[in-house]
């Protein structure tokens, strides 16, 4: 936002412009990962969730401007009302995890799970997925959840004596159920490019939770290694990851949770103490300036989420003078309908 000697872009100057102009009638939410220059505009920084909420609490904003990835802007699109829209400075900002699992996959992967135990399975998925596959879920009975609120979306369906079909993440479902101690061998990893997802009979019968294979490109970047060289540089310090790395990196780490979790883990860190984090880098780098002075913050390794890091001030600023239609972000109709049916469950639980 900031030029040389304090003065602003001209970027920066334009969207604030702008922001003035619209007032309460234009929302610009920033994901945590955006860069310091893009949320310096923001009017609210959080998760994805957190900021869909956000934009639907907001009625008076006719224009949202969503900067993070395109899951992100259909959840606000899907919890907004009809006379909002949502925008987004990158619209080819994806989501490498949440396109590993396409809509004929997973439908064929739940037949052959019905096959198999019909009746027995209830769908959960992550937020981090597409609108398509969290509207599959809501039609199935199934529920969304956070990487906050996983484990007690895996309680509801064992409360119910039935099984977790969890995508599209392996590793938030690996942990998860690692963290409600449900044996390993009772969890089996579903390959959508294998014949019957590469599970035998046996395996699902076994089974009480079913994982997608699929992952975060920028959180299976950390290693065991990684945290062992940590334990190694600074002995006193305290680790934490998010929990989509891999298993065996958070089990030999002190804790392990969502982004706010991350946030308020270095927040009540005794003062002189020093903690490294396992999660996407502008996060890390920003808690490290927050904080200087009172908590040495490191990062595990530097892991850079590419399609964040796609949102500029320039294309914010081109789209708030503009509006071009290729950057409205709207999920059809039923989709929508049927997607909020998955988050409503998450919400009343």
């Amino acid at each position: 936002m900031w030029g040389r000697g304090g003065n602003m872009s001209d970027a920066g100057e334009s969207i604030e412009a702008i922001r003035k102009e619209w007032g309460r009638r234009l929302l610009i939410l920033g994901h945590h990962y955006q860069r310091d220059g893009v949320l310096a505009h923001a009017d609210s920084i959080g998760d994805s969730l957190e900021l869909a909420r956000r934009a639907a609490v907001e009625k008076e904003a006719e224009r949202i401007m969503f900067c993070g990835v395109h899951f992100m802007a259909e959840s606000a699109d899907i919890l907004t009302a009809p006379h909002q829209t949502v925008y987004m400075p990158e619209p080819n900002a994806g989501c490498p995890m949440a396109n590993m699992a396409h809509l004929s996959q997973v439908k064929a992967a739940w037949e052959m799970l019905q096959g198999v135990c019909g009746g027995e399975w209830i769908p959960v998925v992550y937020v981090n997925s597409s609108a398509e596959i969290k509207a599959f879920c809501g039609v199935h009975g199934g529920s969304a959840c956070t990487s906050s609120n996983a484990g007690k979306v895996f309680d509801w369906v064992f409360s119910q004596g039935k099984r977790v079909f969890f995508l599209p993440d392996e590793h938030l479902g690996m942990n998860t159920a690692s963290d409600l101690d449900v044996p390993v061998e009772r969890v089996a990893v579903l390959d959508p490019k294998a014949e019957n997802g590469g599970l035998d009979r046996a395996d699902v019968d076994r089974a009480k939770v079913v994982v997608w294979r699929g992952f975060c490109i920028t959180h299976t970047r950390f290693t065991p290694e990684h945290v062992k060289s940590a334990r190694h540089n600074w002995p006193q310090a305290k680790v934490i990851v998010h929990p989509e790395c891999p298993r065996d990196v958070t089990r030999l780490a002190d804790a392990h949770g969502s982004t706010s979790r991350i946030i308020s883990f270095v927040e009540e860190a005794a003062a002189g103490s020093t903690v490294v984090i396992g999660t996407e880098v502008n996060l890390v780098e920003r808690l490290a300036r927050q904080h200087s002075g009172r908590v040495v913050v490191k990062a595990l390794a530097p892991s850079v989420c590419r399609n964040m890091n796609m949102t500029s001030e320039k294309s914010l600023q081109h789209v708030m003078e503009t509006w071009p239609i290729a950057n409205v972000v709207r999920v059809p109709a039923q989709t929508a309908v049927d997607a909020c049916s998955a988050l409503d469950r998450m919400l009343a639980l």
